[in-house]
């Protein structure tokens, strides 16, 4: 039996946001958006990283909107959810998955480097999601999808506030999924 499979994962018409899209796993992420014929908006802190991954897409055929806008930061990330919505319409799918990891010894661990970590693995999740999610309930639909981590089940050693936020992101998705789904 020979099954179509670009066919069974069509997105043209879509339009998807990836946040922290201009390198490794958001980028891959991307990449098959934009190969299953959705209009990508990469974004990133860095412009001149957001339009260097964005050159490599449209090298592939994809169809893409810059937006590089910082996700830790709630004022700019409505902004430019307006932005999107207003210049090229209604969100469709969200992919949260900006993040960092920083390993250290627990008992010695910065203070400063610990509200860094989760301001950029939880807080962006919650301000991303909820500027999209108000767009997307009055209209009935929409997917937000939460990049976490093996390490929002397991520990290792040197990452245990990484973990914590990996954790924290799995709980509130499923808060968002009982809430919003």
């Amino acid at each position: 039996m020979n099954v179509n499979i670009a066919g069974l994962f069509d997105l043209s018409g879509r339009i998807a946001l990836v946040t922290g899209s201009s390198t490794g796993i958001g980028f891959a992420l991307a990449l098959g958006l934009g190969r299953a014929g959705a209009h990508v908006v990469l974004n990133g802190r860095q412009p001149d990283r957001v339009a260097d991954a964005a050159q490599k897409l449209r090298d592939e055929g994809s169809s893409v909107l810059e937006m590089p806008f910082d996700v830790t930061d709630s004022t700019a990330v409505r902004a430019a959810i307006e932005q999107i919505e207003g210049s090229i319409g209604p969100i469709d799918i969200l992919i949260n998955n900006a993040g960092m990891q920083r390993r250290g010894p627990l008992e010695d661990y910065p203070e400063e480097t610990w509200h860094e970590l989760m301001t950029t693995n939880v807080d962006s999740v919650f301000y991303v999601s909820q500027a999209v999610a108000r767009k997307m309930i009055p209209r009935g639909r929409g997917k937000i999808i939460n990049i976490c981590s093996v390490q929002s089940e397991l520990g290792r050693p040197s990452i245990a506030p990484y973990t914590a936020t990996k954790g924290a992101v799995k709980m509130l998705t499923k808060g968002m999924a009982i809430d919003w789904g």
